[in-house]
């Protein structure tokens, strides 16, 4: 059974691929569909557009198809990025733009306020629908530089406390295992073995 990826995002392509080693599905992405709608990202949750874009790539391909959105919220500057985190700095910027803008935004929080999290859902759908969603969700804290080399957006601002690290300093096997985007696979994976057997 085919399974689409809705996201043009490479390094969250990779991320989900990893995670999804062992199904029963041949992955596919957008880069075997040209012609695929780029999917407008205009609701207030990330459930909303994570649903929205699951269903419009399922539509244009008929493929069942996951797409996932993922925000980054920090309570001390009002939730900030959040739905916006891909372009917090403006449309078509880079990671470092995205991080430059949240560290200027940051600059006078002080170090006990700077707690963080990211939270990550997906939603996989058929064209007539969608068939299930999954989140979840990571606690860390905001630095005020960035530190490592390894991941994608904001990993090199996000400490990680338990592991000591941010997620930029992790291996991509290790950030794999306890990421936001991890914990919501986790949970979609069942939703994705079920219809497997179905």
């Amino acid at each position: 059974m085919d399974l689409l990826l809705a996201t043009g995002n490479r390094d969250k392509v990779k991320e989900i691929r990893a995670k999804l080693e062992g199904l029963p599905y041949n992955v596919r992405t957008l880069d075997e569909f040209p012609g695929a709608p780029e999917v407008v990202e205009d609701r207030d949750t990330l459930e909303g557009n994570a649903v929205k874009k699951a269903i419009e790539i399922a539509q244009f391909s008929g493929q069942l198809s996951l797409a996932d959105d993922t925000g980054l919220f920090v309570p001390a500057i009002g939730g900030e990025p959040g739905v916006f985190s891909s372009r917090y700095a403006g449309e078509d910027v880079t990671y470092a733009d995205n991080v430059n803008k949240l560290k200027d935004r940051m600059r006078d929080v002080p170090d006990g306020e700077r707690g963080a999290y990211f939270e990550c859902v997906i939603a996989i759908a058929y064209p007539d629908g969608v068939v299930g969603t999954a989140s979840g969700r990571v606690d860390g804290v905001i630095l005020r530089e960035p530190r490592g080399k390894e991941g994608f957006g904001y990993d090199p601002l996000f400490f990680h406390e338990e592991s000591g690290a941010t997620f930029a300093e992790l291996s991509v096997a290790r950030k794999n295992e306890i990421s936001h985007r991890a914990l919501a696979l986790d949970r979609a994976k069942k939703v994705l073995a079920g219809l497997a057997r179905a």
